[in-house]
């Protein structure tokens, strides 16, 4: 007898070639019925016996397609229709869509095969792609997810791709991307604003150019790259002195996994972390140095080809390793649009290989990297955006803003939680351009109906991001405190809403409740009940307010200005400029001074005292100078770094690094017994709380926990006293995750005090 039942598929089940799948899969286990793409996922009825049916669902779930994920399924009965076959029915849109958009997809082997094969009709072809590979969210105009929805609905497919498009049996199936050579875009090479080559013509001048220690402009999936050869110091140098980069480390994408292990120590975690399907850029000690690729760093970023772009461009001879950073002047956001690029980077580049197919929006590369807790993403974007990160119980909209550093914004569509791509520092008028258009974007793709709308911000009343929500539409607009923010996006990652945890809050800077500069908060408390700050960094002056992230010097001038019988610090070993006895006016004079408990600017003061006495060039550069000098030493020694009534007391831990300083002991050593004290310090307080209440998980999130030797500290210290500590994977600890832990409290309602600041205008510099 026959049965019927309708299923309804949720995940990232568009545009991956589920369709096609479930098509083979009913045929193959004899059933009649249809599939298509609907506003919250996939959509399939079947007829069939009741075994075969069963069966057909156990399949769907346990062989779906590699670059498929599936979050919910429902299964229910429905009436027959009588149907004899299985057929592909078109899209249809009823409803604000929910369906997650599927990131974009490095090329896969099978297509990769095709690209080689000198018979093939798609034989070097740099935009080849299928179901399982190819663009997706950086093609993507709207919901849901078609070939007219995409940036290649100017390009008509020609027979042959059209045969294949509609061919349910070919892996190119509603493959939306599809072209050739024939009937597609392709790239050109350009040289002093003439096209000088086309097709591989231009990609084997391009290999030929990064021999000769050219600059070129390529033009990737969600962006422009600077590319050079690695090995080149005078390429290196050049790209630095154009591109305004002193110091901060560039990226390099290599050839295939046997060249990243000659450049860095890759664990079997690292390797499947670079060759997973976010091919993100993973961190990794350097075997060796390359000269003008990451001064003064022991960490190269690796990255693999992820577009058959790539993949041409090394087959066609170009450097083994090349420099592939993002296309940008320091701190600019990625050029994406050819014009703006062939203008922005005509002092930079020599050539552009220009990719004719648009982009629809900038996404940069992610990066990632191994460490004492498992994976962890740093920055979330490309091969993971706008992926769902979270199910919240709500069925409200929810709009979070995040922060104004390393960007990026979440939002909330029955209950499935999107998080952007990164967009970086809104204090730069391109970055703030795309933060607004990040907005536009998604609210037009999932079709919010902004009457609503629940809009969150960050609560410092002097940020981009809070400024912008009061012009943005919203039934309601709240306010979420920073650090809280960072905690709950730990908890949101992992569907936990009731357990209660001590939460260990450390960065550089947020707005805290009574509207001073908070960064070394610890809370106890549910992401339903809330956070309560139940112990902090006792507070010290920051003269110049946030402009101190820059100056370690002047961080460190309100930390040292409570420390008695200091030295001289201007002379040896110290050697401190006139920048510190500046800031020490301030601080006496209380002028343009802010109370603050950065645990983000205490590491700053221990990185100067240690002797970091310059401007850093780009943020945490100090910390991690001072991390990686303790990574030296294998000394244990904990400087002292007692919980008083006022806070934990950094006194007895700076005083002990000044007067080891003036002993000579070795810096390294010093180092290391600074950033044990703060973990054992910070342990201490910890297992106070979590004994007092009945509490068995910590939390640690926050920008000062991309500190890999911090995390190893603590992790010794607490996991052997049975406590389980929890960080985050899946959005960054720094403010990158931000975003998802607004959405998050805002979920339960959980808005604190700190809103009184935005209505008075309180502020900080």
């Amino acid at each position: 007898m026959a049965n019927a039942c309708s299923i309804r598929v949720r995940g990232v089940v568009q545009g991956v070639g589920f369709r096609p799948f479930v098509y083979r899969l009913a045929r193959a286990n004899t059933l009649a019925g249809w599939v298509l793409n609907g506003d919250q996922g996939v959509e399939i009825h079947l007829e069939g016996a009741e075994d075969d049916i069963m069966a057909f669902v156990q399949q769907m779930q346990s062989k779906r397609p590699s670059a498929s994920t599936i979050s919910e399924v429902d299964v229910a009965p429905a009436l027959l229709e009588g149907l004899n076959e299985f057929t592909i029915r078109e899209s249809h849109h009823s409803a604000a869509p929910t369906v997650e958009v599927s990131p974009d997809l490095p090329v896969c082997d099978d297509c990769l095969k095709e690209c080689f094969d000198p018979s093939d009709p798609r034989y070097r072809y740099p935009y080849i792609n299928c179901t399982n590979c190819g663009p997706r969210y950086s093609v993507v105009l709207a919901l849901p997810y078609d070939r007219a929805n995409t940036t290649m609905t100017d390009w008509p497919m020609d027979a042959y791709c059209d045969s294949e498009y509609h061919d349910p049996l070919n892996r190119r199936f509603h493959a939306q991307p599809i072209a050739c050579s024939a009937c597609g875009p392709n790239f050109v090479l350009c040289q002093n604003g003439v096209n000088t080559a086309d097709g591989w013509d231009a990609i084997r001048k391009a290999a030929e150019l990064l021999w000769e220690g050219c600059i070129v402009a390529i033009k990737g999936l969600g962006g422009y790259h600077l590319a050079c050869d690695a090995r080149n110091p005078i390429a290196t140098v050049a790209l630095r002195t154009r591109k305004y980069r002193k110091e901060k480390p560039f990226a390099l994408m290599v050839r295939d996994v046997e060249v990243a292990s000659r450049l860095v120590f890759f664990t079997s975690e690292s390797e499947t972390l670079l060759t997973s399907l976010a091919r993100p850029i993973v961190l990794a000690q350097a075997r060796l140095e390359l000269e003008g690729v990451a001064p003064n760093n022991r960490d190269l970023g690796v990255m693999l080809p992820s577009t058959p772009l790539h993949h041409l461009l090394f087959a066609a001879g170009a450097p083994e390793a090349l420099v592939m950073t993002s296309a940008n002047r320091s701190n600019e956001p990625i050029a994406y649009e050819d014009a703006d690029a062939l203008k922005r980077l005509s002092g930079i580049a020599d050539a552009f290989l220009i990719g004719e197919r648009p982009i629809a929006r900038r996404v940069d590369d992610s990066i990632a990297r191994v460490g004492a807790f498992g994976p962890a993403v740093l920055r979330r974007s490309r091969g993971y955006a706008p992926g769902r990160v979270a199910k919240l119980p709500t069925k409200r909209s929810v709009l979070a803003l995040g922060a104004d550093l390393k960007n990026t914004i979440t939002l909330v569509v029955d209950g499935n939680a999107f998080v952007s791509q990164h967009i970086g520092d809104l204090s730069h008028y391109q970055a703030f351009q795309a933060f607004t258009k990040t907005i536009e974007d998604l609210i037009s793709m999932y079709d919010i109906n902004t009457s609503d709308l629940l809009l969150v911000h960050d609560c410092h009343p002097q940020y981009a991001s809070t400024k912008h929500a009061a012009a943005l539409p919203a039934y309601e607009t709240r306010a979420i405190q920073h650090h809280r923010a960072h905690l709950a996006s730990v908890l949101a990652e992992r569907g936990e809403w009731e357990k209660r945890i001590t939460g260990v809050s450390f960065d550089g800077t947020g707005f805290g409740d009574d509207g001073s500069i908070w960064g070394g908060e610890i809370f106890v408390g549910s992401l339903e009940g809330g956070f309560e700050r139940a112990s902090h960094l006792r507070s010290a002056a920051l003269p110049g307010g946030d402009g101190a992230a820059q100056y370690p010097m002047q961080a460190a001038s309100g930390f040292l200005a409570q420390i008695q019988d200091l030295p001289d610090l201007t002379r040896p070993p110290f050697n401190f400029t006139s920048r510190y006895e500046d800031a020490m006016q301030l601080v006496r004079r209380e002028v343009r001074t802010f109370s603050t408990t950065s645990v983000g600017r205490l590491f700053d003061a221990a990185a100067a005292l240690l002797g970091f006495v310059r401007e850093s060039t780009f943020e945490g550069q100090a910390a991690i100078w001072l991390e990686q000098l303790a990574r030296d030493s294998s000394n244990l020694d904990a400087y002292p770094f007692p919980l008083t009534e006022d806070g934990l007391d950094f006194r007895p831990l700076l005083d002990a690094v000044v007067r080891d300083r003036l002993r000579g002991r070795a810096v390294p050593e010093v180092a290391r017994a600074f950033q044990h004290g703060v973990a054992e310090g910070t342990a201490e307080v910890v297992v106070r709380l979590c004994h007092s209440r009945s509490i068995d998980t910590v939390v640690l999130s926050g920008g000062v926990f991309q500190n890999e030797l911090l995390l190893e500290d603590l992790k010794s210290l607490l996991e052997p006293l049975h406590l389980e500590i929890w960080t985050n994977h899946d959005v960054p600890p720094n403010d990158g995750g931000i975003s998802l832990g607004q959405a998050a409290l805002a979920a339960f309602g959980n808005f604190n005090d700190a809103e009184r600041y935005i209505s008075e205008g309180v502020a900080h510099a």
